[in-house]
Formats: structure tokens, C-alpha cells, sequence
């Protein structure tokens, strides 16, 4: 069940982001950019010392920032 979920706000994820920076992504795209975005999000929380609970509502919201910061940086490297 844990790995559904995982996906789930992967996808989630990578779609608000690809919304926020106004890029294309489809399915796989969207999927990618949340599940590095989820974590580049948790190691950032871990690193600020962030008291994260673990709940779904938590997990959302660091994997969402942390996709937006994987997909900026990205289009400016690659850009």
C-alpha cells in the first residue's frame, strides 16, 4: 500500500509543479519530476530539521515544493 501512495503523490506532485512553472509534461513526465521532487523535497526537510509527521497531507505538500525546485532548476540547466 505504501508504494501505491508513494506513486500516487508522485504524480500529484509532478503535475502542480509542471502547473506552477507552466511546462509540459505528460504521465511518465509528471511521475518522474514528483517522485525526485518527493525526494529532494524529504532530504531538504531533514536538513532544515523540519518536524514532519509523515501523514499524506505532509508528504503532499514537501513533495509538491520539492518537485517545483527539481523542475526550476532543471529548466535552468537545461534551458
Amino acid at each position: 500500500m505504501g508504494l501505491i501512495i508513494t506513486i500516487i503523490i508522485g504524480l500529484i506532485a509532478g503535475a502542480v509543479a509542471h502547473r506552477v512553472l507552466n511546462s509540459r509534461g505528460g504521465f511518465l513526465g509528471s511521475l518522474v519530476v514528483g517522485l525526485v521532487g518527493a525526494l529532494v523535497g524529504g532530504e531538504l526537510a531533514s536538513m532544515l530539521n523540519l518536524n514532519v509527521t509523515g501523514g499524506f497531507l505532509d508528504r503532499l505538500i514537501i513533495a509538491v515544493l520539492g518537485a517545483i525546485l527539481f523542475l526550476f532548476v532543471w529548466k535552468k540547466l537545461f534551458k
